[in-house]
C-alpha cells in the first residue's frame, strides 16, 4: 500500500515543474553514480585478475623459507614427507642470492635463483620463455635464463646470428667474513645464456635462473642446505589448509607462505585502491541525496492537503512516515536498477568487443579488462539504498509530524 501511494505521487503531475525535474535529476544522478561504481569496480576486478595471473606465473602456490637467516636445512626424509602430504603435486628446492652478472663491459645486479629439475612442475616461468630454451644445465655446465629487462641491461645474446653469451656470475660465499682481501669472500663462475623469459617488469628486470647445484657450489652450501622450497598444490586444495599442514609438519624453524603472503604489499595496495575509488564515487551518491532531500521536502509541501485528508481518514503518523519514506526509496531503487542495467550492458559489450582501448601500447593487453562480480552489485545496491533511506528520513519525518489542516 505504501509503495502504491509512493508510485502515484512519483507519477502525478505537480503544481510546480521543478519538483518533477528535481526528482528525475535525482534518479539520473543515482543511476549515473551506480553505473560508475560498478564499472570502476569491474575494471579493478579485471586488472586484479590480470596482475594475479602474471604474478602466479612466477610465485609458487606455497613457499617454505627459513624463520631466521637466509638458509635452512631440509633432509631427504623431510622432503619426502612434504611430497607425501595430501594435495601436494610437486616440490622444488631453491638456492637464492643476489649476484652480479658481467658480460664483458656490461653488467647487471640480479636475484639469482638456483633451481632443480622439479621447478618445471612448480613454476610458470618455463612457459614464459620467449627466446631460447629453459635449460639450467648442470653444475659443471650451467645455463642461465634471464628476464627480458636483465637481457637488455647486460646486452645478453641467447640465440640468433651470434653465439650465446658466456657470462660471469659473482656471488658471495656463505660464512666468509674475516678476510684480509675482500675478493676472497666472493666466488666467480661462468654460465652460458640459454633463455629469456618475459612475465612482468618487476620480474623481468630483477631475476635470473640457473642450476641449483652450481649456485650451492659457488656459495659453499652444505648438501642439505637451501634458501627455500616452492610447492605446487592440487587445484582442489585450500592453500591456507596446506600452509597449516606444512607448518605443523616442519615446525617453528620454517615459515610457510601462501601466494598471497608472498605478495602482501601488492594485494593490499590493489584492495586499498579499489576501496578508495569506491569511497570517492560514493560521494556522488551523497550529493544526489541532497537533491533527494530537496525533492521530497518540496513534495511534502505539495501534498500537505493530501496528508491532512489521510490523517482525517484515520492514517496515523507511522503510515504517513512510511509513505514518504517509500517515495524516497522508490527514487533510489529506480536509479539503482537503471544503473545496474546500464553497467551490465557496458561491461558485456566491453568483454565481447573490447570497445575501450588502453593508450600507449606498452601494456600486455590493449583494452580495459573487466570482470563482473555479484558482490559488487550487492555492495553498490546496498550503498544506494542506505543513502536514500537516510536522505528520505528527514522529509518523511516532517510529513508525519504535520498537523491536520483542512480548508
Amino acid at each position: 500500500m505504501y509503495l502504491r501511494f509512493a508510485w502515484r505521487y512519483f507519477k502525478a503531475k505537480k503544481s510546480a515543474n521543478a519538483i518533477n525535474i528535481i526528482a528525475w535529476v535525482t534518479v539520473g544522478v543515482i543511476a549515473f553514480a551506480t553505473t560508475c561504481q560498478i564499472l570502476v569496480l569491474s575494471v579493478f576486478n579485471g586488472f586484479e585478475d590480470l596482475v594475479k595471473s602474471l604474478y602466479a606465473s612466477f610465485y609458487a602456490d606455497v613457499k617454505i623459507i627459513p624463520a631466521k637467516g637466509k638458509t635452512f636445512t631440509l633432509t631427504p626424509e623431510q622432503i619426502s614427507s612434504i611430497k607425501q602430504r595430501k594435495g601436494i603435486n610437486a616440490v622444488s628446492l631453491i638456492a637464492e642470492e643476489k649476484a652480479l652478472i658481467k658480460n664483458e663491459d656490461a653488467q647487471a645486479i640480479v636475484y639469482l635463483k638456483g633451481v632443480d629439475n622439479n621447478f618445471l612442475n612448480v613454476s610458470g616461468v618455463p612457459g614464459k620463455t620467449v627466446q631460447g630454451k629453459f635449460n639450467t644445465g648442470t653444475a659443471e655446465d650451467p645455463g642461465l635464463i634471464v628476464g627480458y629487462g636483465v637481457q637488455n641491461a647486460a646486452a645478453i645474446n641467447v640465440d640468433g646470428a651470434f653465439a650465446p653469451s658466456v657470462l660471469t656470475l659473482i656471488l658471495p660465499k656463505k660464512g666468509v667474513t674475516q678476510v684480509t682481501d675482500p675478493l676472497q669472500a666472493l666466488s666467480e663462475g661462468n654460465v652460458t645464456a640459454t633463455g629469456v623469459f618475459m612475465i612482468q617488469q618487476d620480474f623481468d628486470s630483477k631475476y635470473a635462473i640457473t642450476n641449483i647445484d652450481f649456485v650451492k657450489q659457488q656459495m659453499g652450501f652444505t648438501e642439505n642446505e637451501f634458501s627455500a622450497a616452492e610447492v605446487r598444490l592440487n587445484s582442489k586444495v585450500d592453500p591456507k589448509q596446506a600452509q597449516q599442514d606444512l607448518s605443523n609438519l616442519l615446525g617453528s624453524k620454517y615459515t610457510v607462505q601462501t601466494k598471497y603472503q608472498q605478495n602482501t604489499s601488492l594485494y593490499t595496495t590493489m584492495r586499498l585502491e579499489k576501496w578508495f575509488i569506491y569511497g570517492v564515487l560514493t560521494l556522488i551518491l551523497i550529493i544526489a541525496a541532497f537533491n533527494m532531500i530537496s525533492a521530497l521536502t518540496m513534495l511534502v509541501l505539495e501534498k500537505q492537503k493530501d496528508i491532512s485528508v489521510l490523517q482525517s481518514m484515520g492514517a496515523n503518523k507511522q503510515m504517513i512516515y512510511k509513505i514518504f519514506l517509500s517515495e524516497g526509496l522508490l527514487l533510489g531503487v529506480i536509479g539503482a536498477v537503471t544503473g545496474v542495467i546500464l553497467a551490465s550492458i557496458i561491461c558485456m559489450l566491453q568483454m565481447k568487443y573490447k570497445l575501450v582501448k588502453l593508450q600507449g601500447g606498452s601494456f600486455l593487453i590493449d583494452y580495459f579488462p573487466v570482470k563482473l562480480q555479484v558482490t559488487d552489485f550487492a555492495l553498490v545496491t546496498i550503498t544506494v539504498l542506505l543513502i536514500t533511506f537516510f536522505a528520505s528520513w528527514l522529509p518523511a519525518r516532517k510529513a508525519a509530524n504535520q498537523p491536520i489542516e483542512l480548508r
